[in-house]
């Protein structure tokens, strides 16, 4: 990283390895919820459901900065 530090092609890398992070919880949290729906678990399905939303919108914004970083 030291060899790359200020270029564009790091900063891209390191966004798409935190989109990694993301899909992983957008993964999970999405199983978590249809389990808890499931089970008629309306509040955790409910709190669940806002966690997704907000990997989901992190998830769009890292891949909007990698985007905009390589152009």
């Amino acid at each position: 990283m030291e060899e790359f530090k200020g270029a564009e092609a790091l900063d891209a890398g390191l966004a798409a390895c935190l989109q990694t992070v993301e899909h992983y919880e957008i993964a999970r949290y999405g199983a978590l919820k249809t389990w808890a729906r499931e089970l008629g678990l309306h509040e955790a399905t409910k709190l669940l459901d806002e966690t997704l939303q907000e990997a989901i919108k992190t998830d769009q914004l890292l891949a909007k900065l990698a985007t905009a970083v390589v152009h």
